[in-house]
């Protein structure tokens, strides 16, 4: 038997960060666990609709917002529904081969599937892992679930407002990956003569990025680090507008964790994984870009707790840079010890303690609590 069956979809990074990092915490805990991807039964249509979401969010925003808005009024994913028998079918097979104890969704489309399969009891207990802050879509919770985790007290807040009952509703926080909360980096605070640590992640706009390089290098008393994934053709024209500049410039890297928590403000666009790992890293962020729906809420998670700010073009960019190292860096002060308020770095693991019910005190599992149902029953 398996211990935690962890259930993600390739639909935004954050469904998968939040996997990555709930699995390593199991494993640390000494837990047999898996992830699994069940969409992945679609075929060349998975790969298709997964690039045709990406396009719509980044290109037609204002198409997905309408779309998100829609789903937050009508039932589209139990009209889709039909349309996922080759998923459900490859769930219904994992499930019965796998046979956990546990099952944690952190992609909202398997709680619906799951209540297919088990119109009745079911074998095991059934988590649901919210990867968005505040503005959560009705499909996070129109399913039945023995609990939902929620990344903060706003987004239990809102889900209490929208009827789920408040016993079922726990804020554990973001499931960063574990070496946030242990091995932290030393990092000297900005000013006396230590530059400000600028971290550029490229994760949208990136016909802008050359020129947000250029900006950022004209500005004196920093150090700017640039991570461009897998883009070689975006490398090469960063390399060039740097033109002999000091600059780091990563590709792909293992290594964001350590990134994150080596350098004082994180510019990026406001993605759940994004968001989250900059606030267990406590670094504050200059946010490029936000998608509508899902990303607004990590955007004013962040604005409303006074540790970010929205800068849409290269100059707003270094402006506001210039402005949080200027002075002592007194703003960059005020915005780390506000982003550290809201840091959980250890979330991961008080979630796999959860949900095994296991004691934090003894890693013991209470059997009681790995017997799943599909009521609305708290533990």
């Amino acid at each position: 038997m398996l211990d935690v069956l962890i259930l993600t979809a390739g639909y935004g990074e954050g469904h998968n960060a939040a996997a990555r990092g709930l699995l390593a915490a199991c494993l640390d805990l000494g837990l047999a666990a898996e992830i699994a991807d069940s969409f992945t039964a679609l075929g060349p249509s998975y790969d298709r609709s997964r690039r045709q979401y990406l396009a719509l969010i980044n290109r037609l925003p204002g198409v997905w917002a309408a779309v998100y808005a829609w789903a937050d009024r009508l039932p589209l994913v139990e009209f889709t529904l039909p349309l996922l028998s080759p998923v459900r079918e490859a769930l219904a097979k994992l499930l019965a081969e796998r046979q956990p104890r546990v099952v944690v969704s952190v992609y909202p489309v398997y709680g619906y599937l799951v209540a297919r399969l088990f119109p009745g009891a079911r074998p095991f207990a059934l988590h649901t892992i919210i990867t968005d802050s505040i503005t959560i879509n009705r499909v996070w919770h129109s399913f039945p679930s023995d609990s939902w985790i929620v990344p903060n007290a706003a987004s239990a807040a809102v889900l209490h407002g929208n009827g789920v009952p408040a016993t079922l509703v726990r804020d554990l926080g973001f499931p960063v990956p574990p070496q946030f909360a242990r091995n932290r980096p030393t990092r000297p605070a900005p000013g006396r003569g230590e530059k400000g640590r600028v971290l550029y992640m490229v994760n949208a706009g990136r016909e802008l990025a050359p020129a947000i390089v250029a900006a950022l290098l004209d500005l004196e008393g920093i150090h700017l680090t640039v991570t461009v994934g897998r883009d070689e053709e975006l490398r090469e024209r960063i390399e060039a507008v740097a033109a002999g500049r000091s600059l780091d410039i990563h590709g792909w890297t293992p290594h964001m964790a350590q990134l994150l928590m080596t350098h004082h403000v994180l510019i990026g666009k406001a993605g759940g994984a994004t968001v989250q790992e900059a606030i267990a890293a406590e670094t504050p962020m200059l946010i490029t870009q936000i998608v509508p729906g899902q990303e607004e809420g990590n955007a004013r998670l962040l604005f409303e707790n006074d540790c970010a700010a929205l800068c849409r073009t290269p100059e707003s960019l270094a402006e506001k840079v210039q402005q949080l190292f200027a002075g002592g860096a007194a703003e960059w002060h005020r915005w780390h010890a506000n982003i550290a308020r809201l840091s959980r770095p250890d979330a991961a693991r008080s979630i796999a303690q959860f949900v095994t019910g296991m004691k934090p005190e003894s890693q013991e599992p209470v059997a009681a609590v790995l017997i799943g149902s599909c009521s609305d029953k708290p533990f």
